[in-house]
């Protein structure tokens, strides 16, 4: 599986990059409007970060705005994937970006049927939002373990399963076992993975155990 991290702060992904966690990086406007640099510049130097794609999302909602903006994104580098929502005009935008070279990643997913309609219409990636059904007391997961299937079914279908909204370390391995692509976590939780309460105690024990025997590796 592949991780993208969710995040427009460069610092987050060059630390991350260094641990050899970054597979790509997926953005908004709102992550970037955190930052408070220019929308260009900064998407600039995550691409220059990062051989991975680099998701960069669309504000135009008909498709021939969502078109200009997608061209204009992809001028940036080669690993651009411009983000479009899962609308009529997204799907229009999707289809004829992909067509013409650019990857495309559709987002606001919220149902089988719309992943299907997205990699009817060529997306590189659809991009399922779980946490967002878990807040509605909707297991999240169960439509990635729907999209797989249906994926599965037609070898016409190229799209990658890109799990977002991720909340917890749980969601991360389910998509794993259901054979999601890729997931895109936010750099708190990407941490989060790595960590276990008997990991930390048998690394205090191999220490202290080491501190007996009173020799030093250097």
């Amino acid at each position: 599986m592949k991780f993208f991290v969710d995040t427009a702060d460069i610092n987050d992904i060059r630390e991350l990059a260094d641990a050899g966690l970054v597979d790509g990086v997926t953005t908004n406007p709102s992550l970037v409007a955190k930052t408070g640099r220019d929308f260009m510049d900064i998407l600039a130097d995550i691409c220059a970060t990062t051989d991975g794609p680099v998701s960069a999302e669309v504000t135009a909602l008909d498709a021939d705005g969502m078109i200009a903006q997608g061209e204009k994104l992809a001028k940036i580098a080669d690993n651009i994937a411009v983000k479009v929502p899962l609308t009529i005009d997204g799907l229009k935008a999707c289809r004829y970006l992909t067509d013409n070279g650019t990857m495309v990643n559709v987002t606001l997913c919220f149902s089988a049927v719309q992943a299907l309609l997205a990699g009817k219409a060529g997306a590189t990636y659809i991009s399922p939002f779980v946490g967002r059904l878990d807040d509605l007391a909707v297991d999240g997961m169960e439509l990635i373990a729907d999209i797989r299937d249906i994926y599965d079914n037609y070898d016409s279908i190229k799209t990658e399963i890109l799990v977002a909204s991720i909340r917890n370390p749980t969601h991360v391995a389910r998509a794993a076992v259901m054979g999601a692509d890729v997931c895109t976590i936010p750099p708190a939780t990407l941490r989060q993975l790595v960590k276990h309460p008997l990991t930390d105690k048998g690394l205090d024990a191999f220490l202290e155990d080491w501190k007996k025997t009173g020799q030093d590796i250097g």
